[in-house]
């Protein structure tokens, strides 16, 4: 190859890419339609017109022409098939797919068609009474990536007025369905759909008031090629009436192995998934909490100099393989904070069972005093914890094995739902990452500041016996009993 024609070549790869973002475009394979779609809609596929708005090469729709008779399947996919692309590329081999199952170009032309399905609705698709099912892998976009990156900035136009407190446009494709009437949906969608805080939050308030989910198909594995983006399928249905109640359905979680699970989606915590956690955190913490504060950083250091010695890892200066020691010299006062705090926040999971997230003590994971963040700070970084009021290193360990108890027991309920999946890997469990403001809320759970000396003993107790249930029973009738006793003050 010469040097010319592999540049060539490379900056076609780079356009390819480039055009991949921009239009959010991610092709699903017939494999995924055939193994998780078509088994669910087989029996009906005489009673709905079946659209694609965003249909790439056809693959979600074309493929229901394999269970209609060869001899009758122009007369089907004049009256059932739609598909719409923004993309003639798209268009073109997606007419040609057609053909493959026996669609003259002529009459696949009319129905296979090049349209921004997002700016412009194709209302025609209602004209007569063949209701809508409509299966698609709409483009995901988050707004932060578009505002970023001028090659994308032409999107922006589509989040103004009624749009503009959505996040996606993925999103916006859900609500244009929404306001259309369709009664039935089957998405490719991002999962942080179910798990997501503010990128979703305002889209499921909005959507779940109309629609249930039937069912759900959640991949904690790559299926995408050019994309690591954690996808679902999700199975929507019209309400008959709007209304805002938890709605329950079944959720297949698939990985190294398949997991069922009943997943409830409570509209009091905007219909996240995993809001057991949240339910836990927001309504029992301690009426007296520790204050938490994360970071050791180059400037506190800086703005208290002196000569007492600390060794500390800089979890700036990582060398493939561990974090680099150093010796820094500070005053007493910063000497005493760092070394009585002897906690830290693993915020990420490592992969092993010995490595998830939690919080673990300093001095045993990496034989030093301190973790400094001598650069920026990042949260999946070991992050050390500074607590307020002090509390004895006795307490820290209690407070330690209390955290982990009730965050692993969490984690087993709701299959790490609150959680956020970092990335796919080979380890023994799919990743997770624990957000700091969720540390912060479980840490202000622990009661240690409203216990009399036998209510600490009990707490000592279940935490030794190391049963989170009972943990949690006592956490929530202790926070019970001092409301009450409160009211009866005030009274």
């Amino acid at each position: 190859m010469s040097k010319g024609s592999g540049s060539e070549e490379l900056r076609d790869l780079a356009g390819v890419k480039i055009r991949r973002r921009v239009y959010g475009e991610h092709i699903t394979s017939t494999d995924v339609f055939k193994k998780y779609i078509l088994p669910e809609i087989r029996e009906m596929i005489y009673r709905y017109k079946w659209v694609d708005l965003f249909c790439g090469e056809g693959n979600l729709i074309l493929p229901i022409l394999e269970l209609v008779p060869e001899d009758k399947r122009i007369e089907f996919f004049r009256r059932h098939i739609y598909c719409f692309d923004i993309q003639r590329e798209m268009i073109e081999k997606a007419i040609l797919n057609a053909s493959r199952y026996g669609i003259p170009r002529d009459v696949a032309e009319k129905n296979i068609i090049q349209q921004d399905t997002i700016k412009s609705y194709p209302v025609y698709i209602f004209n007569d009474e063949l209701p809508v099912y409509h299966i698609t892998n709409p483009p995901y976009l988050y707004k932060g990536f578009i505002v970023k990156h001028r090659e994308a900035w032409r999107y922006l136009e589509y989040f103004r007025g009624e749009n503009e407190k959505y996040q996606d446009l993925y999103q916006l494709a859900l609500i244009n369905d929404l306001r259309h009437g369709v009664e039935r949906m089957i998405y490719i969608i991002p999962s942080n759909f179910l798990y997501g805080y503010s990128v979703s939050n305002q889209i499921r308030k909005d959507l779940l008031k109309y629609y249930v989910i039937k069912k759900a198909i959640i991949f904690e594995r790559q299926i995408f090629e050019h994309t690591g983006t954690n996808v679902m399928i999700a199975f929507f249905e019209r309400k008959r009436y709007p209304g805002e109640e938890p709605i329950v359905f079944e959720g297949i979680k698939i990985d190294k192995d398949v997991r069922r699970r009943i997943y409830t989606l409570d509209p009091r915590y905007n219909y996240r998934a995993g809001y057991e956690f949240e339910d836990f955190v927001n309504n029992y913490r301690s009426r007296r909490p520790l204050k938490i504060s994360f970071y050791l950083t180059l400037d506190e250091v800086k703005r208290n100099p002196g000569e007492k010695p600390l060794k500390v890892i800089d979890v700036n200066d990582f060398d493939g393989k561990e974090y680099k020691k150093k010796i820094i010299y500070v005053n007493e006062e910063l000497y005493e904070k760092v070394r009585r705090n002897i906690l830290f926040i693993r915020t990420l999971d490592t992969g092993s069972y010995e490595g998830r997230a939690g919080l673990y003590v300093i001095r045993e994971v990496f034989g030093v005093d301190g973790i400094l963040v001598s650069k920026a700070p990042y949260r999946t970084h070991p992050i050390q914890i500074f607590l307020t009021p002090q509390i004895s290193a006795e307490e820290q360990l209690m407070l330690k094995e209390y955290f982990n108890l009730i965050l692993e027991y969490f984690r087993e309920l709701t299959d790490s739902g609150f959680m956020t999946t970092y990335k796919y890997s080979e380890s023994e469990y799919t990743r997770k990452y624990l957000g700091l403001t969720q540390a912060k809320k479980l840490i202000e759970t622990f009661p240690i500041f409203t216990l009399n000396k036998k209510e600490f003993a009990e707490l000592k107790e279940l935490i030794r016996k190391r049963d989170p249930v009972e943990l949690i029973r006592f956490v929530q009738f202790s926070y019970h009993n001092r409301l009450k006793a409160n009211k009866s003050l005030d009274f």
